[in-house]
């Protein structure tokens, strides 16, 4: 079985606090992760074209149009969130590959394993999240 195999998401490989962090293993884990994540995504988008460019537009019914066109445009901006989505992928991939990922963009500390297993394309470790989340509050005020 291949190292790659070992460490896919749904092979039963979780990463450990007690194994040395972002080794071989658990960077392969991530990126697997993240590639399934990302496939998902464009499939759905995908299925949501299609869907747009099959459907009728021409509801005879006014109430029948409106609601049409407030369902696409639902539908719209959910593949508008999946793209930012795809590009933090995108980039916590780049990461992986790089040699960054997993380490908080502002203190270079190491962000966890429970959170990435949370939130694989997290930058920020969770202290550095709750400053930034504060001064943003501040800001807010």
């Amino acid at each position: 079985m291949s190292q790659e195999a070992k460490t896919r998401p749904d092979s039963g490989y979780r990463p450990s606090e007690d194994e040395p962090y972002m080794n071989p293993r658990q960077l392969d884990y991530f990126r697997a992760k993240l590639e399934a994540w990302r496939a998902e995504l464009i499939e759905e988008s995908e299925q949501t074209l299609e869907h747009l460019r099959s459907e009728s537009w021409q509801e005879p019914d006014p109430n029948d149009r409106a609601s049409h066109e407030t369902d696409a445009g639902l539908e719209l901006r959910t593949r508008d969130r999946y793209r930012k989505l795809l590009n933090k992928i995108d980039a916590a991939l780049a990461r992986i590959e790089q040699g960054e990922y997993g380490y908080c963009e502002e203190t270079g500390e190491p962000i966890g394993i429970a959170r990435l297993e949370a939130r694989p394309i997290a930058t920020l470790s969770v202290v550095a999240q709750e400053a930034h989340e504060r001064e943003e509050d501040r800001y807010a005020q």
